[in-house]
């Protein structure tokens, strides 16, 4: 036996979590190595140990479920890794021009096929609307709808998509509302796709950072994008957003909200998934906008983004044979822990997902909240 493992089984046996080989096992460890790890790194060290396949898991968002609403991960002891990428994120901006570039290589760029097996058809990395729905394309197809409404959209608008991934919404948004619409993203294997899928539709799709934007719009939009512009980023990110609106425009904000204010993400996501991403708080939000925009609406349908994950991961798992060889068998426990991890995070309310609607102060007339 491990002379950590009574110390981890301290941790995870009150929470109800099982370890053991049995098949019904919360944990099943291969590797006693394990416990030490565990006890090292903490977050870090349980994602990288099952990414080396030192453990699994009959039921792995379960397992991770039970873990997030027990709060063993503040129990747990902080290494020199944990204290180093909290100091980073709070002295640091790690989210300037010269460092945005990075999640679009780490992330955004693995591979559109990899994207396209996982998501609906209109490719949205986002959050569905599952209220109406009952497939992963209809939710899609919903949400798509949902946030033409709260813009209020009309024929011959100029809209700006501020990172505006694989197009989806510029498509949809063009041949549905006859609007122009204007998406910038900082992927390039984004952009290639984006621009293929909205040929010959009154829309434009830049390779550029939200910092280089110029001109002037009738509405803007933001999904998803948001939560790799950084606490220190915020109200740059707002005064832009309100300088390229017009005074009687609409801004929606699509976003990953957490409890709390923080300036750094998990140490296992931060290295592994979103480089230098973070959630904002209602808090940081709030301050942002106060003095820049007047708040129409703030819609929170968090709870729907763990179904929407969790068909995410079905058709990940679905397409393995599909992706074949091109990813290795540690990239591929790497992502279902990915997409587990953030299930759970929204099941166990840790994550909300908002959409906040944001007009000018002089705005005129009355805005009705849609739903």
């Amino acid at each position: 036996m491990n002379k950590y493992q009574s110390v981890i089984e301290e941790l995870m046996i009150p929470a109800g979590i099982e370890l053991g080989n049995g098949e019904n096992s919360d944990l099943i460890i291969h590797d006693e190595r394990f416990y030490d790890r565990i006890l090292r790194d903490g977050s870090l060290g349980l994602g990288e140990s099952y990414m080396d396949g030192w453990w699994d898991s009959s039921n792995l968002d379960g397992f991770l479920y039970k873990l997030l609403c027990a709060n063993i991960e503040k129990q747990a002891s902080r290494n020199w890794q944990l204290i180093l990428h909290s100091v980073k994120s709070k002295l640091l901006n790690l989210q300037t021009i010269a460092k945005s570039g990075i999640i679009a290589k780490k992330h955004y760029d693995l591979g559109n096929d990899l994207f396209e097996k996982m998501l609906d058809k209109y490719m949205q990395y986002s959050c569905a609307y599952w209220t109406k729905a009952k497939t992963l394309d209809k939710a899609q197809q919903h949400k798509l709808e949902l946030i033409c409404r709260k813009l209020k959209l009309e024929p011959g608008q100029n809209v700006l998509d501020i990172g505006c991934g694989w197009g989806g919404f510029a498509q949809y948004a063009a041949e549905k509302y006859q609007v122009k619409v204007t998406g910038i993203t900082i992927s390039k294997n984004q952009a290639l796709l984006a621009r293929k899928r909205c040929k010959g539709l009154p829309v434009e799709i830049s390779l550029q950072d939200y910092r280089a934007l110029e001109g002037s719009f009738d509405r803007i939009v933001s999904v998803g994008m948001f939560e790799h512009v950084g606490y220190k980023n915020y109200a740059e990110f707002m005064s832009i957003a309100q300088r390229c609106l017009k005074r009687d425009g609409i801004f929606l904000l699509h976003c990953i909200g957490g409890n709390e204010s923080t300036t750094k993400t998990d140490v296992w996501i931060n290295r592994y998934i979103f480089p230098n991403g973070m959630m904002p708080s209602v808090k940081q939000v709030g301050e942002a906008i106060e003095g820049r925009f007047i708040l129409q609406d703030w819609h929170n349908f968090g709870l729907h983004y763990d179904r929407t994950i969790m068909a995410w991961l079905k058709n990940f798992k679905n397409s393995k044979a599909k992706l074949g060889s091109k990813y290795e068998e540690r990239f591929y426990r790497m992502w279902e822990y990915y997409l587990c991890l953030s299930a759970v995070s929204f099941r166990a309310k840790r994550n909300h997902l908002w959409q906040i609607v944001l007009t000018h102060q002089d705005f005129k007339g009355e805005y009705q909240a849609v739903r």
